[in-house]
């Protein structure tokens, strides 16, 4: 099991966390979070929340890449509508006794990091094929220090990193070992992009947006599959889109539900910083692997 920070969410001044959120969202920068940070810490003490705020991958880490129960590789796609060719992290139990069922897993807005395919390990576990792409691949992809890949990511041209991650569920979809029932989860871009493949692709079964921008409302008709729409309840940038698109899945008679646990911040599910919530994150985790059990192994 996980060993989370030392720190959680509750030991900081809540002034710090929407900086840090502003932080990791790129609207402010390194100098920008450590400058508006003195203010209320002083110029010392901005560094040390910084730092205890980053992310410690190698603490977090719940399954070793060398797993004797997994085999992990990557592998790359072909993508002709998007960057002409994608690469991604493939992790699947070792042993299956039949075809399994598919899970695309999208990262945050850092690319492919040690943390999301930690995440691809956890699912292969849990009995599925699970394939995790790298939006930054055409940029040389995830560059091992997140500052670094935040810039890239702000270079990439999205409309084409789209078509990437539809033709990586295209992939997996049609992957040998595969039973073709495919469910996507992802967190925060990963979430949007999670509720966008859900507007796109009709074979997708289910749906898991962890605080990500809502599907473009105009395409909720156009959703097939079952949603799990999993937000922080601090997390105000985020949650000013939900009642909109709630309305907009009632309206269209879609079937979704709604965790939101109590006391949580925007990234509460990723167990490298300390706005990690271990309660919150397992119920999360449960529900969706409830989820994927019931429309993606079960067949209809």
């Amino acid at each position: 099991m996980t060993t989370p920070p030392k720190q959680t969410a509750r030991d900081f001044d809540p002034d710090v966390l929407a900086l840090f959120d502003e932080y990791v969202h790129g609207a402010i920068d390194r100098r920008g979070f450590l400058t508006r940070a003195g203010r209320i810490a002083g110029a010392a003490g901005a560094v040390g929340l910084l730092a205890a705020l980053s992310p410690q991958f190698a603490r977090a880490q719940q399954i070793a890449p060398d797993d004797a129960r997994l085999q992990t590789r990557h592998v790359e796609f072909d993508s002709p509508k998007g960057n002409g060719r994608g690469r991604g992290y493939l992790a699947q139990p070792a042993e299956a006794g039949g075809p399994l069922p598919v899970v695309l897993v999208v990262h945050e807005n850092r690319g492919l990091n040690p943390h999301i395919e930690d995440v691809a390990r956890r699912i292969a576990l849990e009995g599925y094929i699970a394939f995790a792409p790298d939006a930054l691949f055409p940029k040389g992809g995830y560059p091992g220090e997140e500052d670094a890949a935040r810039a890239l990511f702000a270079t990439l041209d999205q409309d084409r990193a789209q078509q990437d991650f539809l033709a990586a569920a295209g992939w997996l979809q049609a992957i040998d070992g595969g039973n073709g029932r495919l469910g996507v989860v992802g967190f925060c871009y990963g979430g949007g992009m999670a509720n966008w493949l859900a507007t796109q692709l009709p074979s997708l079964r289910a749906a898991v947006p962890f605080y990500g921008p809502a599907a473009p409302l105009e395409d909720v008709p156009k959703i097939a599959a079952e949603l799990l729409v999993v937000l922080a309840s601090n997390d105000a940038r985020v949650n000013a889109q939900w009642p909109d698109y709630e309305a907009a899945l009632k309206t269209a008679g879609k079937t979704f539900a709604l965790y939101q646990p109590a006391d949580t911040e925007h990234g509460f599910n990723n167990d490298t910083t300390p706005r990690y919530d271990e309660a919150a994150a397992k119920d999360a985790w449960s529900r969706m692997l409830a989820l994927f059990e019931r429309t993606l192994k079960t067949p209809a």
